[in-house]
């Protein structure tokens, strides 16, 4: 399994377009769409940022009862995945798809004024999330289709930055309204569901999906020309230009993915990845308690997180286009082991929230964009969707059993000795990992 595909050379007297600049520029789907998930992420950070601390120190929930909760915060959303990237295939709409997904979870907001109970919420949370299952695969092939493939790092962090950037201002609205409105978290999913609106009403208006000439906006790289169906040498096309008349997708030929070796290991390494990433809701909850931190500080704790995130995203990307995603990779794993042995070990000084912080943020930059950007070379064009839905939900029901294992144990054991079992698993998984991942040829 190589996570360093890069597209082959153009053939000689190949029409590449006109170049403008040193050929760094994105799509403007790309910067459409982030747009998009700015402004939604600024509605779901601003209910994650509380939710954590509502339902522990307000309805009462135990670690277990909001590791459950949690579990279900992410697992629904994997399950999903496939249904909306296999559905975005088949239609050849992924805009239609991405939209019902963003509409979805738009309409949820405002149900959290009404959940009290750990049913009720569950119930609301999986709605939710069902909405983010359908339209974090067509969103992703869309940004995938629109980007050459020794590109896909730099376009899917041009995209994480700026969805990050909703993920800064969330959380800072959702402290601010904390501490001016009466009834605070109320005031707070009443706001996030105006926002989640006004992003369903971006993504309608201003992302292209019509079809032209048999061919999808999405299929336009920057500066008009249009991607081949070429192969990549490894049997598979790699470019877009659907005609009409082909027939629709099947659900064997999306699951005959897991038939390519490299797909196979590139989903099975991400699973078992995240059976040992503990949930961010359980590193504040942890960093808070570790490092004395207030409770009206909390909402403010994933504002550092995604603030590195954001000025690393693009860097690491491009980083990981040309050294290899392989290596961005799993040095974001091996950074996020040193932040768990942080919460276990550093003393209790006011550098460690900063440090943990950063730590995670970086995490996420040097993974979050290049898992999605690997698979540019292995998966088509017309099975992209699916592709990046099976990789996300085998990552995403990895997390979950991760949440619920790790809720448990918490309750059972105490947050030290769960956070360290997670830290050892961690580490055997990264190294298995990089066995795994390591390409035949010895590039990195």
């Amino acid at each position: 399994m190589y996570l360093t595909d890069r597209s082959a050379p153009p053939k000689a007297g190949a029409d590449q377009g006109p170049r403008r600049g040193p050929g760094r520029k994105v799509a403007p789907v790309v910067l459409v769409l982030g747009t998009v998930s700015l402004i939604t992420d600024i509605s779901s950070e601003m209910v994650t940022a509380v939710l954590p601390l509502y339902l522990v120190t307000t309805l009462g929930f135990s670690p277990l009862g909001f590791g459950t909760l949690d579990g279900v915060y992410n697992g629904v959303s994997a399950l999903v995945q496939l249904t909306g990237g296999h559905l975005a295939d088949r239609i050849r709409n992924h805009k239609l798809l991405a939209g019902l997904g963003y509409g979805l979870s738009a309409l949820c907001k405002p149900l959290l004024l009404l959940a009290g109970s750990i049913g009720t919420l569950g119930t609301v949370l999986a709605l939710e999330r069902t909405g983010k299952g359908l339209r974090t695969a067509p969103r992703d092939a869309m940004i995938s289709l629109s980007t050459p493939t020794e590109r896909q790092g730099r376009a899917f962090g041009v995209h994480r930055a700026m969805d990050t950037t909703g993920a800064m201002l969330g959380p800072l609205a959702a402290f601010l309204i904390l501490r001016a409105a009466v009834d605070g978290y109320d005031a707070v999913f009443g706001v996030s569901a105006c926002v989640a609106a006004l992003g369903v009403l971006v993504l309608v208006l201003f992302v292209p999906g019509r079809k032209r000439g048999g061919v999808s906006d999405e299929a336009v790289l920057p500066g008009g020309r249009q991607q081949s169906d070429t192969s990549d040498g490894t049997g598979i096309s790699a470019g877009e230009g659907l005609p009409q008349s082909k027939p629709p997708v099947r659900v064997r030929e999306a699951l005959a993915l897991l038939r390519v070796p490299r797909m196979r290991a590139l989903a099975g390494c991400a699973a078992l990845l995240g059976l040992t990433t503990v949930s961010d809701a359980f590193v504040y909850l942890l960093l808070q308690r570790r490092a004395g931190i207030g409770e009206e500080w909390f909402p403010l704790l994933p504002l550092g997180t995604a603030a590195v995130f954001l000025l690393l995203a693009v860097p690491f990307g491009t980083l990981a286009d040309r050294i290899g995603r392989r290596t961005v990779f799993l040095a974001g794993h091996a950074v996020l082991l040193v932040a768990y042995v942080l919460l276990l070990w550093a003393p209790a000084t006011s550098a460690l929230p900063v440090l943990v912080l950063a730590l995670h943020g970086t995490f996420y930059a040097a993974t979050d964009g290049v898992l999605p950007a690997a698979l540019a070379g292995i998966v088509p064009s017309h099975l992209r969707a699916s592709g990046l839905a099976i990789v996300g939900t085998s990552q995403a029901l990895a997390r979950f059993c991760c949440s619920l294992a790790f809720g448990a144990a918490w309750t059972m054991w105490g947050d030290g000795p769960a956070l360290a079992g997670s830290a050892i698993g961690l580490l055997c998984c990264a190294v298995v990992a990089g066995v795994v991942l390591r390409p035949a040829d010895g590039t990195r």
